[in-house]
């Protein structure tokens, strides 16, 4: 069924679906960001004043509750709960949590303990997030200290680059930024997204979408308010590029976003930055506060007619929040849940006024757009895939951390040259996510870095993050992992991805614990639905890896199927 087909369905069998949604939006549009309702939500005396926030927004109280309960940090089952250690694939790979835990519980009861995907730590494991702090790889005397008071943190990760670095070259200084803040005024607008889509900058989410076509949809909008997002809420497991960007490069991402502004006549830029990245929250906000000493933000910035000022929003732990429209409503502060499209956001967005959603890693590259020209970022690259690509190498690397690479580049490269090889037998990458494909080994040669490359041969490459699978870690046991991990942070939103994770899971556990064999034409049927029934790539695209894995480790699979 075509994805048009299906909303036609829907809309016809749940005919007040859209319109409600869109009242909600608006009547969360009267409080505004400056009081909105989903960091009001966010507070822990939420629940106690449900009625008051009720009242106030005038919306109803199972709403409010519907959306609370959503989130890992606002959960009821999660109020007591004082540490919470990772389970990213990386970290369930590297097989070091269950250590992790024994340690903790020296110190809190396991009621007290709780479980958080990912917290950009696998470039070490052993993460945990205690206080509003992440930590990793401490031994359970430093643990110890920790809980003592004594404070240890560690960013131990290499970045490096090969052929023409964009993203990780040095910041150039704040008397720069002002030039160019000021270079990109005096173009104009049209010069401004003229130099984009010369650059053929694609969307570094995932989804590859040309940056340039939905600033212009944006701009071409009549509305009195506009909105820019930067989509900061990286939870693909095994991936801190972003995380590497908003800590390390601040300002490139706000000179994304205020050019994005200026082109588009949005005065508004929000950070979605998710919660599982305190450090990263903190310093964006000490960015914020040095652009508007310098005058680059506010009102009448650099003397121009131009408006634009900063807000970030704090996430409170869902995945699905990637996702443009979810996290669109997680702003309003509705439940988190995909929003059928059209109409898509750059038409009705935020408050169902004008939006640009932009990941992290796109918003960065128009710092080196802007500053070098379009062009010069054009010849970067191949035909199709223009520019660079960050990639999170996780800790099997002997090399682990972020390396950036001119699109094409040889996927053996960037292990063997850049990350330095493996620590120890490796049998397949999953590469872009839990939604990316599973390469085999023997297929690493075969790859490049660019999305054509990885859709040819079955592969996505999303996000880049690189994920190993170790020799002796069970398919079977990942599978489950995976599936696992795409039942529990399902929206709900449609039923082939709420009942359909939820279903592939219990086979492939039961396979894996028991004498129970998976009916194969069955699970087949179920992967199709998925991939054609949800709404949105987290239930479309789960079932990539597990055929990866069905396909290229059949042998191994085998045993736990039937037909």
């Amino acid at each position: 069924m075509l994805y048009n087909e299906q909303k036609l369905v829907y809309l016809i069998s749940n005919p007040n679906a859209y319109h409600m949604s869109k009242n909600l939006s608006d009547l969360s549009y009267r409080k505004g960001l400056k009081n909105s309702l989903f960091e009001t939500i966010s507070k822990q005396d939420a629940v106690e004043n449900i009625k008051t926030t009720s009242s106030d927004f005038l919306i109803g109280e199972a709403s409010l509750i519907g959306a609370m309960s959503f989130y890992d940090f606002l959960k009821p089952e999660n109020k007591n709960k004082k540490v919470y250690v990772c389970n990213g694939s990386a970290c369930v790979c590297a097989g070091k949590q269950d250590e992790l835990i024994l340690n903790l519980r020296n110190h809190f009861n396991d009621n007290e303990i709780g479980h958080m995907t990912c917290l950009g730590r696998c470039y070490e494991n052993s993460a945990f997030h205690y206080k509003d702090q992440n930590y990793s790889a401490l031994t359970s005397e430093e643990i110890s200290s920790l809980i003592q008071g004594q404070k240890k943190d560690s960013n131990n990760y290499k970045v490096g680059y090969s052929g023409s670095p964009v993203l990780t070259k040095p910041f150039d200084g704040l008397e720069f930024l002002i030039e160019l803040v000021e270079k990109g005024l005096l173009m104009g607008k049209e010069k401004v997204l003229e130099e984009i889509k010369k650059s053929n900058i694609r969307g570094r989410g995932g989804a590859g979408f040309p940056m340039g076509i939905k600033l212009e949809g944006c701009k071409n909008q009549v509305s009195n308010q506009k909105y820019i997002i930067c989509n900061a809420d990286e939870g693909d497991p095994g991936a801190f590029s972003d995380r590497y960007l908003l800590e390390e490069k601040p300002f490139f991402v706000l000179y994304g976003m205020l050019m994005a502004g200026w082109v588009t006549g949005a005065n508004i830029g929000i950070l979605y930055i998710r919660g599982e990245y305190p450090e990263s929250v903190e310093i964006i906000e000490q960015a914020i506060e040095q652009l508007k000493e310098h005058k680059l933000c506010g009102k009448q910035i650099l003397g121009h007619d131009f408006d634009f000022n900063f807000k970030i929003i704090k996430a409170q732990g869902a995945y699905i929040c990637g996702e443009e429209t979810a996290l669109i409503n997680s702003i309003e502060g509705q439940r988190p849940e995909v929003r059928t499209r059209p109409p898509y956001p750059v038409v009705q967005g935020l408050f169902n006024k004008p939006t640009i959603v932009n990941n992290v890693e796109t918003l960065a590259a128009v710092y080196s757009i802007i500053s070098d020209g379009g062009q010069n970022y054009a010849h970067i690259g191949t035909a199709k895939s223009k520019g660079t690509k960050l990639l999170s190498l996780d800790s099997f690397f002997n090399n682990p951390g972020i390396f950036e690479v001119e699109m094409g580049t040889p996927l053996s490269e960037v292990i063997e040259n850049l990350g330095g090889g493996f620590k120890q037998e490796i049998k397949a990458l999953q590469i872009g996510g839990p939604l990316g494909g599973i390469v085999p080994v023997e297929k690493i040669t075969s790859l490049n870095v660019d999305f054509e490359s990885f859709a040819s041969q079955g592969f996505l490459l999303g996000h880049a993050s690189i994920v190993c699978i170790p020799r002796d870690f069970p398919m079977i046991k990942y599978l489950v992992h995976l599936m696992d991990f795409a039942a529990y942070e399902s929206c709900g939103k449609c039923f082939p991805c709420r009942l359909g994770t939820t279903r592939a899971h219990e086979m492939l556990k039961m396979a894996e614990e028991s004498d129970y064999k998976i009916d194969k034409v069955l699970f087949d049927d179920l992967l199709t639905t998925l991939t054609q029934g949800s709404l949105c790539a987290h239930g479309g695209g789960i079932p990539l890896p597990v055929r990866n894995a069905l396909q290229y480790f059949d042998k191994e699979l085998a045993t736990y199927f039937q037909n």
